[in-house]
């Protein structure tokens, strides 16, 4: 029987923080449900970078249906989270069933894969202070008022906490995610 996965993620995730995880943690073998506020299609979105613009740009991405919704999810059935990055994290740290089912990873001290602006959940949830982290760097400020030592690196590994700055980190952040996973079970 293989393991459980929980990818944790909503409409606006950057679609490749979604589905590059997705397909990577299947290919080795795991189960992954994605969750979300509720069981619907998530219309996910694409970050590129332009000349001329300060930030990145953002257009409409994949769709993807989500499995079931924060409300049904039991974190006692999977090994681990991954929380992908994009607008979502902004709205969804204020999901009081996503913070009750990270918070149960946490405490449970499972393996947990941040990366981009994901950083903003596992921040909601307080439990950030005091540990190493990285995410997108415009969040260094968030990280730091969250306690957290910010590190900007390609991964950044604390206990079972692994989290990547970006798409662009993803072969790291999936090495050493699937390394901390392999090791906890």
């Amino acid at each position: 029987m293989t393991a459980n996965i929980l990818l944790v993620t909503g409409d606006a995730a950057e679609s490749l923080e979604v589905l590059y995880p997705y397909q990577r943690l299947r290919e080795e073998g795991y189960t992954v449900h994605i969750a979300a506020p509720t069981r619907k299609t998530l219309r996910f979105v694409v970050h590129d970078f332009e000349d001329g613009f300060d930030t990145y740009t953002e257009k409409p991405g994949y769709t993807w249906p989500a499995d079931l919704a924060f409300s049904e999810v039991d974190p006692g059935q999977y090994a681990g989270v991954v929380i992908p990055g994009g607008r979502a994290p902004e709205y969804l740290r204020n999901d009081p069933e996503l913070r009750k089912v990270l918070k149960a990873f946490f405490d449970a001290d499972k393996p947990v894969g941040q990366i981009c602006h994901g950083p903003l959940l596992t921040a909601a949830v307080g439990v950030l202070s005091g540990r190493r982290v990285t995410a997108y760097p415009a969040l260094e400020m968030d990280m730091q008022t969250a306690g957290a030592d910010f590190q900007d690196a390609e991964v950044v590994v604390d206990g079972p906490l692994v989290s990547s700055r970006a798409w662009p980190d993803h072969s790291a952040w999936m090495r050493e995610f699937l390394r901390v996973l392999r090791a906890a079970e």
